[in-house]
């Protein structure tokens, strides 16, 4: 049975991102987020973004508008939020202080947190202590838990610094209800009187984020499932105020290559990343929407409506998810192929226009690129594109004067040197006498010239393929001659026959 509520009876639907200004947050973290806005959208709910920049000390300039700009290129929209408005706000944690120094004098007054007056010093010297002795769990040894409570008011009016800390059960087990996995036991002997609210008056990750989903009205909250530890911590907050608790989902982890969790310092990276190596945004979220979830055993392209129209916590998995970036460059390039020539050539243009130590052209080629030539060509490479990034070396043929390639290339495996000259100067005579320079007039003439030769035509094809491109590789060989033109056509092919005349290479079989 499952252990997902039912939402036909429910409140509106209610989930958050609620990132801190600590670090960039990586393409799996996103998943997360990404669920949580599917989930609001598929019931017709709010999704909400909250800042939670309480650790002051770690919180960095210019993290949040990085991670506001990778919503906006996901298209994750929020309903309130940051420069969003709302009734609930402020959105910043560090506009709403005063708003947790009143529930924890009202946690305090109902006797379920306490202070704690130990200084780092002693802290630090317990937990050394505690690592010599080779305790399995470590932490605080609620040495202030039983001050008495006029002494504790009197040093906390006498102005000696304290931090709140949560009075967690010393006996029994927690029990919680997580979406995913069930009725969940913690043993409360093994969980540690966590700080509330800190000696500068600022709150704790655990304390401020139940206070503002409590005042949110959040109804769900999905989250990775490496924040399952403080669970029970969240769980007896709610108890202690009197407060319903979310439905609360822990998220798979998600794994990289290696087995190992993807992590900031393990190869995970920020989703702008992403956007600047050439992946489309719908690509990218209907990877992550797979890294823990799936329809059914056999579907895996999705648009973002069908993702809301099924997307389901009852489909989410429990086992880690592992991050495929073959199968992200593998579904980017199906998404590429469905874009319109103007959708392409307007994605492309910026890749080709980077410099070239950045992945662009080469810096010989004039800037900016004319977007008409661009589009005369671009889609013949648009099926073998698997990001956006691949244009600069799909295309650069079409833009450079000259051709670096090895003259080898130039010699089919079916056809030996002195073959692959007289093939390449038949070729080149050929071409020069047509009449009409198009599509089944070089076809013609190239056939002709394997006839004479009594070869097949592969190895024609290839040979005038790198001799006008540089490349055993490209799109399809008459249409690219077409974009190159005649003229250019030829004059690569008289390099090529003068690279052929310099080498000597044995003659092979003919197979």
């Amino acid at each position: 049975m499952s252990n997902v509520p039912n939402f036909s009876n429910a409140p509106v639907v209610r989930t958050r991102f609620a990132p801190s200004p600590t670090g960039e947050m990586h393409i799996g973290g996103f998943r997360t987020v990404f669920y949580s806005w599917l989930l609001a959208r598929k019931h017709g709910g709010q999704f909400i973004l909250r800042i939670e920049d309480t650790d002051q000390a770690r919180s960095k300039e210019g993290v949040i508008n990085k991670l506001i700009e990778g919503l906006n290129w996901l298209s994750l929209n929020f309903d309130e939020g940051p420069n969003a408005g709302g009734q609930f706000g402020p959105y910043y944690q560090s506009d709403r202080l005063g708003i947790y120094a009143h529930y924890a004098a009202q946690i305090l007054e109902k006797g379920h947190v306490y202070p704690c007056f130990c200084s780092e010093e002693r802290l630090e010297t317990l937990r050394q202590e505690q690592q010599k002795r080779g305790l399995a769990t470590t932490g605080y040894d609620r040495k202030c838990r039983n001050i008495p409570e006029k002494e504790a008011a009197q040093r906390m009016a006498d102005g000696e610094p304290y931090v709140l800390r949560l009075k967690i059960p010393v006996t029994g087990v927690t029990v919680l209800q997580d979406a995913l996995r069930g009725e969940m036991k913690f043993n409360n002997a093994l969980l540690e009187d966590s700080v509330m609210l800190k000696s500068d008056g600022y709150p704790t990750y655990h304390f401020a984020s139940v206070v503002d989903d409590h005042l949110m009205k959040i109804s769900h909250v999905l989250r990775g499932d490496e924040w399952l530890p403080s669970f029970p911590l969240h769980g007896l907050l709610y108890s202690y105020f009197g407060w319903e608790i979310p439905v609360t989902a822990h998220l798979p982890v998600v794994m990289g290559d290696d087995g190992k969790k993807l992590s900031k310092r393990h190869g995970a990276e920020p989703v702008l990343v992403y956007k600047d190596r050439g992946y489309l945004p719908d690509a990218t979220l209907n990877f992550l929407a797979l890294l823990g979830w799936a329809y059914d055993s056999e579907s895996e392209i999705f648009s973002v409506d069908e993702l809301i129209a099924n997307f389901s916590l009852e489909r989410v998995h429990t086992s880690p998810a592992k991050f495929d970036a073959t199968r992200l460059q593998w579904m980017n390039g199906v998404y590429i192929r469905k874009i319109s020539l103007d959708e392409l050539t307007e994605n492309v243009l910026p890749f080709l226009e980077k410099p070239e130590a950045e992945g662009g052209l080469p810096d010989s080629v004039q800037r900016p690129i004319n977007r008409d030539y661009l589009r005369s060509f671009i889609h013949l490479d648009q099926e073998r594109m698997k990001t956006f990034a691949d244009a600069a070396f799909l295309t650069n043929f079409f833009f450079v004067d000259d051709l670096d390639y090895l003259p080898e290339l130039l010699i089919d495996k079916k056809i030996d040197s002195a073959g692959a000259l007289q093939a390449l100067r038949m070729s080149r005579s050929a071409l020069t006498n047509l009449a009409e320079w198009d599509h089944d007039s070089i076809e013609h003439a190239l056939r002709g010239v394997a006839a004479e030769m009594n070869v097949k035509a592969g190895p024609v094809f290839m040979g005038v393929r790198v001799a006008v491109t540089g490349r055993k590789e490209t799109p399809p060989l008459m249409e690219t001659m077409l974009v190159l033109g005649r003229e250019r056509c030829l004059r690569r092919m008289d390099t090529a026959i003068q690279r052929l005349e310099k080498i000597q290479v044995p003659a092979e079989t003919t197979q």
